[in-house]
């Protein structure tokens, strides 16, 4: 029940997805990573009692777990393939559902020559300051829209 506000939300992400779009082009992440970073990412209202320090955030403390994958992500492809080439599907940890499913630790990740990467500090600095602009652009519609003080009262009331 706590993530209420969130399903309020939703249109207001699709619309802010479309216009963070040439953010993510101009950043060092293809789309298909962003895809993967904001499924890492969740959002949070810090103060949402209090209208004047309330803010949107990007909880990015999942980000780790799935960094190793970003590679994994691009080399896939933009299908995203679960198996290797010419061979969907198949039961290796290839590909997007493979990388995902490993990052998730479901998968086989001993399989995967990647599995114990190391995680690049620079590139997960870039991957949490672009998940922090989306949440502050995210607040913005939200604000533009009319939204931001019933958003931020029903997070307030779930925090109780």
């Amino acid at each position: 029940m706590s993530d209420q506000w969130t399903d309020r939300i939703v249109g207001d992400r699709m619309t802010v997805d479309q216009q963070f779009t040439d953010r993510v082009t101009n950043s060092q992440f293809s789309r298909q990573q962003w895809g993967l970073v904001m499924t890492a990412v969740e959002f949070d209202i810090e103060h949402p009692e209090d209208e004047e320090r309330a803010r949107l955030v990007a909880d990015t403390s999942n980000l780790p777990s799935i960094m190793p994958e970003l590679d994994a992500v691009e080399q896939a492809g933009p299908m995203g393939a679960a198996g290797g080439p010419g061979n969907p599907g198949s039961g290796d940890s290839s590909g997007l559902l493979g990388g995902l499913k490993d990052a998730l630790g479901f998968g086989g990740g001993d399989q995967r020559p990647d599995a114990n990467s190391e995680v690049d500090p620079e590139r997960l600095e870039a991957a949490e300051q672009l998940a922090q602009e989306y949440a502050a652009e995210l607040q913005a519609q939200l604000e533009d829209g009319g939204k931001w003080n019933e958003v931020r009262t029903a997070a307030s009331s779930t925090d109780q």
